[in-house]
């Protein structure tokens, strides 16, 4: 069975989506094991007393709670009672691979040895990910400062058996008592100790484990962009004097380097792409009567590789400090040696989700420009002013009697714009929380949550495009089937050829729409592509 070895120092965003998506498990670290024993040991015969130093979780209440001392005698209760508090979140249940994803994130941060929870309250969590039981964490609640408070609550919930907890097992949801039951994992009722409780909930792991998805998920949209960008240049007969390596060289960003490489990767070998092809005039084509050299495209194409590349060069970005965080320790308080072979709490703020926050509005705002220039290759595909000559909305004859393409055309600007209102910087909106204890809070749980409905319009913008990309090269082949397409072009086109059979008169848009998304959404297209020409 595929597994992942959590040492707190080496998880990669690829682990994550393994263990959340492709049922990885997971096991931990031999030496790391060992060491959050060690911890728990000392923490076990040097402060389980109640004259022991206060310590914020460990022997206080929480929050404005700080200054209130929790005795030995009333910690397990106490624990107890932070759990059933905290399990505050409101919503409908987070999809089971941000669960998973949130639990594989916070064993790795278990993994650094600092955070002083048992070593038994860290195998459980592995057993409850490993077996499958998935805890139901409504969605929202949390505002990304104490990390994630409300919904590993809720998580922790499922792990101790709270008889009001839930969880989804095996595609059924069901009490998490029986849930655990069936799935083996006895006791069902786990008694947390002193700090375990505060380990477990605080911390950046929901918001977390959903940057490495959609970061994971943005790395393939922006690779099938670049093959909708050069399927729409063979339908308008594009320029790619635009994507010649020189000019980006000029402007030597690796990203636009690379953007540009790709499109004229996919285009190798077109005829469609040449002057020759130009020189055909077609009949719709009014605003060129007379063939007259093509100087240069539209901004959407010409400027593609400045945009797109730009967008890639904010993914490096995004995924250092997405990779950066999923390799921290981020509750508090923690716990360091002091070098004389004792050791001590130090409060803190790594639990402050602000790193994700940016990371997720930098890439919410890049994979809606992405949209953006995609709709307007759509448009420019529309319309016979600015497209060299393909008919009025993509529309058979006779058009008129024919309507065409522009309603789904006019879907892509839906969505951009619905995207753009879904732009605005999370980490801008602060606002206080629970009694101004949290007067700054990062906003991260919604970034992330923002970046994944952007993610989810993208696809259908790209759908979309791959759509009308391949229409307006099908509804041309009387005139310019002569001219072949590219070596990853000709692969895109025929894979919407497989699905849709193109036809002269107007036939249900949302079977031809609904099929061009499904290859954006799945592997095929970009694993049919990529096996053509070399990863993009």
């Amino acid at each position: 069975m595929n597994k992942v070895i959590l040492n707190g120092v080496d998880l990669s965003i690829e682990d994550v989506v393994n263990v959340a998506r492709n049922g990885y498990q997971v096991e931990i670290d031999k030496d790391c094991m060992a060491h959050i024993a060690e911890v728990r040991n000392y923490m076990e015969s040097e402060w389980m007393r109640d004259d022991a130093p206060a310590v914020y979780g460990f022997n206080t209440g929480l929050g404005k709670h700080k200054d209130h001392k929790v005795t030995i005698e009333e910690s397990d209760l106490h624990q107890y009672r932070t759990v059933l508090s905290h399990c505050g979140g409101v919503g409908d249940p987070a999809p089971e691979e941000v669960v998973r994803a949130a639990m594989c994130v916070r064993l790795n941060a278990f993994c650094r040895g600092v955070s002083g929870l048992r070593p038994v309250v860290v195998e459980r969590l592995v057993e409850l990910l490993n077996k499958g039981v998935h805890p139901v964490v409504p969605w929202q609640g949390s505002v990304g400062a104490c990390g994630d408070l409300a919904p590993m609550a809720h998580i922790v919930s499922v792990l101790i058996g709270v008889p009001q907890a839930e969880a989804f097992y095996q595609g059924e949801r069901m009490p998490a008592q029986e849930a655990l039951k069936k799935a083996g994992i006895t006791p069902v009722e786990f008694q947390l100790k002193a700090k375990d409780c505060l380990a477990l909930l605080n911390g950046t792991t929901m918001f977390a484990g959903m940057a490495c998805l959609n970061v994971h998920d943005a790395e393939r949209l922006y690779k099938l962009s670049e093959i909708t960008t050069a399927l729409s240049l063979e339908a308008i007969r594009g320029e790619t004097r635009a994507f010649d390596k020189r000019i980006q060289e000029a402007r030597p960003y690796a990203g636009q380097i690379k953007a540009a490489a790709n499109v004229m990767k996919l285009v190798e070998g077109s005829t469609r792409v040449t002057e020759d092809a130009r020189k055909v005039h077609l009949e719709h084509d009014i605003m060129h009567p007379h063939y007259q050299e093509r100087v240069q495209d539209n901004y959407c194409f010409r400027c593609m590789p400045q945009v797109q590349g730009v967008c890639r060069e904010n993914l490096d970005y995004v995924k250092h400090l997405v990779e950066v965080e999923i390799n921290a320790a981020t509750d508090n308080p923690l716990i360091f040696p002091k070098g004389d072979g004792h050791y001590e709490f130090l409060s803190g703020g790594n639990f402050h989700g602000e790193p994700t926050g940016f990371a997720m509005d930098i890439l919410t705002m890049s994979l809606v420009e992405i949209g953006n220039v995609s709709d307007r290759r759509c448009f420019t595909l529309c319309d016979p002013t600015i497209s060299y000559g393909l008919p009025l909305a993509l529309a058979g004859e006779p058009i008129g009697l024919n309507y065409g393409y522009n309603i789904i055309c006019c879907s892509t600007s839906a969505l951009a714009s619905e995207n753009k209102t879904l732009a605005f910087p999370s980490v801008c909106d602060t606002i206080p929380t629970k009694a101004n204890q949290e007067d700054h809070v990062s906003m991260a749980p919604w970034a992330a949550r923002k970046t994944k409905l952007v993610i989810k319009n993208l696809e259908k913008i790209l759908g979309i495009e791959l759509l009308l990309a391949s229409r307006g090269i099908w509804i041309t082949q009387d005139q310019l089937g002569e001219f072949k397409l590219g070596k990853g072009t000709s692969i895109a086109y025929e894979k919407v050829n497989e699905l849709i059979k193109f036809q002269n008169e107007d036939i249900y848009m949302g079977n031809q729409s609904k099929a061009t998304i499904s290859l954006i959404e799945s592997d095929e297209l970009l694993n049919a592509v990529e096996a053509a020409v070399g990863e993009l």
